[in-house]
């Protein structure tokens, strides 16, 4: 039952980091039993809001009150001890332990010191049979379970812990139709009992099933606070998202109408992941893949690079047909990847830049089956200078560096490396203004020098601005295919948005 005084209450909330402000006077409340919406796009300040009510970031100004009484979260166990948990959109389980050790991490059934497994044994399937999920075994190796499952154990997690607030970050990312009916079943359960839940969603169809109240933010501020779901319109939502004054500086470049078609990808699936994906990208061009967390994009650049076997279709490099779920193959034919997760996907951290930055181009270096180190550095440091990177020093550990410079880092290696297509996935992620405009800067370069670039971004601005071509992507289809100058961000997000678009856009 949804009371009438907030549980939780945030008021002019501001954080700084070193070159930007994240947070800039956000406004929340929150009440015991409602599903409260938090809305805005890429950017906005949601994952900060998130971090600062879980103890993982302090804020710099503003006051945070529970049941009215003004509180501190200095740490994660004292937003636990304040009864506010949180599900991560990245899943945080730990593999190598179990189910149950997963549930009860940090907050052990112990008596006496000892562990008391089989009281975490059935506490925990207690907990999954809450969740709808009795299959899942609490002795069962968490790594073992598909994203979904390890979903379910990191929100038995946090129902564990007795909470009186659950925030959810995208939750339904990582599920299909039936387990997200569940996890709505799950949510109606939790907010009936009196537990508020702040739910984070880029899909607007969910919010009107699930949700009672929405706040929107932008650009770091409260731009809507307390709007009922069943009042507000979806266009109304749309124009508060998107009404930024934040600009993407790119110069828009023509593609020489002789330009050689270099990647042709033809009705490319995966099954269960997307289907019938055709796109051409010419030499210099730059194709741009818009949509939602969850909607195949990232899939669609994995799969053209090799790292996902695909079920269906063809890709054509120059001509040239790759086989299907080789990465190596790809490399050989010119296709480079900058994945969506830099740090867990593309950089070896403990190593230093110079190694990071030649990863794809040992074969040049070597000789007498001996790396050249030497060469490896003077290359970096040519590479380095070009690309602006601070600190120069290329024996420097990557993992030191800020996101801005580890995305230049994983640029460099493409251009030291030469390519003929480079798939960027969410190349500004994290990355402050300056650095973001010298990664526009590179990838300018690079479609000059007649690469054929694809790139995706959740922030559509971004898209609209650096593509030559726009695809929308909506639950693993193509939805729309056309020029940037001819669709704008209102367009775009009713297609992924909007129920009847997507229906359309099916048909």
């Amino acid at each position: 039952m949804v009371t009438a005084d907030p549980f939780l209450t945030m008021h002019g909330i501001v954080k700084h980091f070193p070159g930007a402000k994240a947070l800039d006077g956000v406004d929340l409340d929150v009440r015991a039993g409602e599903v409260h919406c938090v809305l805005g796009q890429n950017g906005a300040g949601k994952s900060t809001l998130i971090k600062v009510l879980s103890g993982a970031h302090g804020h710099d100004a503003g006051a945070i009150r529970i049941d009215g009484e003004e509180v501190t979260l200095a740490t994660p166990a004292a937003a636990l001890r304040a009864g506010i948990a949180t599900m991560y959109q990245e899943l945080d389980v730990v593999a190598g332990l179990t189910v149950a050790e997963n549930i009860f991490l940090g907050n052990e059934r112990s008596v006496a010191g000892l562990t008391r497994r089989q009281d975490a044994a059935h506490a925990a399937r207690d907990l999954l049979v809450r969740l709808g999920h009795p299959e899942i075994s609490p002795h069962a190796e968490v790594g073992t379970l598909s994203a979904a499952g390890q979903q379910v154990v990191s929100m038995a997690r946090a129902l564990s812990r007795d909470a009186r607030l659950l925030i959810m970050d995208e939750p339904s990312a990582v599920l299909d139709s039936e387990e997200v009916d569940n996890l709505f079943r799950v949510v109606r359960d939790l907010t009936a009992s009196g537990i508020a839940v702040i739910y984070i969603s880029h899909r607007l169809e969910e919010i009107r099933r699930i949700g009672d109240r929405i706040t929107v933010l932008k650009d770091g501020r409260t731009v809507a606070s307390g709007l009922e779901v069943a009042q507000t319109s979806t266009r109304e939502l749309i124009t508060l998202m998107t009404g930024r004054t934040r600009e993407y500086a790119f110069a828009r470049r023509e593609v020489p109408a002789e330009a050689q078609d270099v990647l042709q990808v033809v009705d490319l699936a995966v099954d269960g992941l997307f289907s019938g994906v055709d796109l051409t990208v010419r030499a210099g061009q730059i194709v741009g893949l818009a949509g939602l967390v969850g909607a195949g994009r990232s899939e669609i650049l994995e799969t053209i690079a090799g790292a996902r076997r695909r079920t269906a279709g063809t890709v054509t490099v120059d001509g040239v047909a790759l086989p299907p779920g080789s990465v190596p193959r790809a490399v050989a034919a010119g296709v480079g990847l900058c994945p969506e997760e830099r740090k867990s996907q593309g950089l070896i951290l403990d190593e230093p830049i110079f190694k990071n930055l030649t990863l794809s181009s040992f074969a040049g270096f070597a000789r007498g089956g001996f790396l050249r180190e030497h060469a490896e550095r003077a290359a970096t440091a040519t590479q380095m200078q070009n690309l602006q990177l601070r600190p120069a020093d290329p024996d420097r550990a990557i993992r030191t560096l800020s996101g801005g410079n580890q995305q230049k880092v994983m640029l460099g290696r493409w251009l030291e490396h030469g390519c003929r297509v480079l798939l960027l996935d969410e190349p500004t992620r994290g990355v402050d203004v300056g650095a973001r405009a010298e990664i526009y800067d590179l990838i300018g370069q690079l479609a000059d020098s007649g690469t054929a670039i694809v790139v995706v971004s959740s922030e559509i601005p971004e898209v609209l601005a650096l593509a030559d071509t726009v695809l929308v992507v909506a639950e693993g289809r193509i939805v729309h295919t056309g020029p940037a100058t001819e669709i704008d961000e209102h367009r775009v997000l009713d297609l992924v948005m909007d129920s009847d678009a997507l229906a359309e856009g099916h048909r």
